[in-house]
């Protein structure tokens, strides 16, 4: 928007330049014809004006016109044919620069007109040529380097908009394989332990023997359903045919005390039981954590860093926070900050928030908020 405006003033600046230098020229050859505005050299004027006002005509018009018009009368016309000149340099037309002003000063040489571009002194409109082609020149390579830098950015914005995006989806993918792992994992028991029980048809009422094959039946389809859905999530070239089981908080634990064997201090405060919380805020709190850790050791190398996690309902609270470094930064690693975008998505799609960012006193705080999903206690069937 700031650019169009600019842009758009910039039009109308070189329309109101025209338009004055036009009526100065008018007016210059009116005083040199002996004050008669009604002449060919007026004429020229004007026409040489329209000529570099209009845009949609041929590049080479307005040029032609006011190269011309100096060769003839000289001087008068010297600001518009300026003018033509520093167009015609700045989109890069060098030799049709060169060419003009070579015939204007040739023709002034030839005809010699009172007002010769050769006079005051001999090199005096040779040197206002020559500024208005460098000019051009620094206005057009300035111009195109401002817009070669605009859609280098906007590539850079496009560009980063699509890595967010794949960081998102990636994250999705990756939370809907580890509920199908979760989740295929508690149908495919259920669905044994009804088989067996189905198996005691002798000690069993009649319709509880219905309801377990019925239950058997529902669970083995929702299996099936549940690999068709989001079995094709898995990234298989990714991600090892035998893989470890979906991470738990065991898995949390475990993964503290291999950060604590390779050097970094942590401390671990955890409240309430994880069993009460739900599979996928187990999945998320190892998530977060791990990216926490992993940015700990990334940017704050030697920094103690403390880690709380709250399984107590209503809500999963994980928080980690760690003071700057107290080593050597040495170089500086370079993060892309797709982790916490991934991890963003995750924690909102749970109906949570994240926030992660410096706390004060150069300390960094990771925090989110996971709320347990409502359940209705129903009584007894009356």
């Amino acid at each position: 928007m700031e650019r169009e405006r600019n842009r758009i003033w910039a039009v109308y600046g070189r329309y109101a330049l025209v338009i004055l230098l036009t009526l100065a020229t008018v007016q210059n050859q009116a005083l040199s014809g002996g004050g008669n505005y009604v002449t060919l050299r007026s004429l020229a004027a004007l026409g040489c004006g329209l000529a570099l006002l209009c845009r949609r005509g041929p590049w080479w018009l307005a040029p032609a016109m006011t190269t011309v018009a100096s060769g003839v009368w000289g001087w008068p016309v010297l600001p518009l044919f300026l003018i033509a000149l520093f167009d015609l340099a700045s989109r890069r037309r060098m030799w049709a620069a060169v060419v003009c002003s070579a015939v204007a000063l040739a023709g002034n040489a030839a005809l010699s007109p009172s007002a010769s571009l050769w006079i005051p002194q001999r090199y005096g409109a040779t040197l206002f040529l020559l500024l208005a082609v460098i000019g051009g020149l620094w206005m057009g390579n300035r111009r195109r380097l401002v817009q070669a830098l605009n859609a280098q950015v906007e590539h850079l914005r496009t560009e980063r908009e699509l890595r967010e995006e794949a960081a998102r989806m990636a994250e999705r993918s990756a939370i809907a394989a580890e509920m199908h792992d979760v989740l295929a994992h508690r149908l495919s028991l259920i669905a044994l332990h009804t088989g067996i029980l189905a198996t005691k048809k002798d000690t069993l009422p009649g319709p509880v023997i219905e309801r377990l094959s019925l239950l058997r039946t529902a669970s083995t389809d929702a299996l099936t359903d549940l690999r068709d859905v989001l079995g094709a999530l898995h990234t298989t070239e990714n991600v090892p045919a035998a893989d470890p089981p979906a991470p738990v908080l065991r898995d949390v634990e475990e993964m503290v005390e291999q950060a604590r064997s390779a050097g970094q201090s942590i401390s671990v405060t955890v409240e309430g039981s994880p069993a009460g919380a739900p599979a996928a805020h187990r999945l998320a709190v190892y998530r977060l954590v791990q990216e926490a850790l992993t940015n700990a050791r990334k940017h704050a190398a030697g920094a103690p860093v403390s880690v709380r996690i709250d399984y107590t309902p209503p809500a999963t609270l994980v928080e980690v926070t760690n003071p700057p470094s107290t080593g050597p930064t040495g170089v500086p690693s370079v993060s892309s900050g797709f982790g916490l975008i991934g991890l963003r998505e995750r924690v909102e799609a749970l109906g949570g928030h994240l926030n992660a960012g410096p706390a004060g006193a150069g300390t960094w705080r990771l925090a989110a908020r996971i709320p347990h999903p409502v359940t209705e206690q129903n009584g007894p069937d009356s």
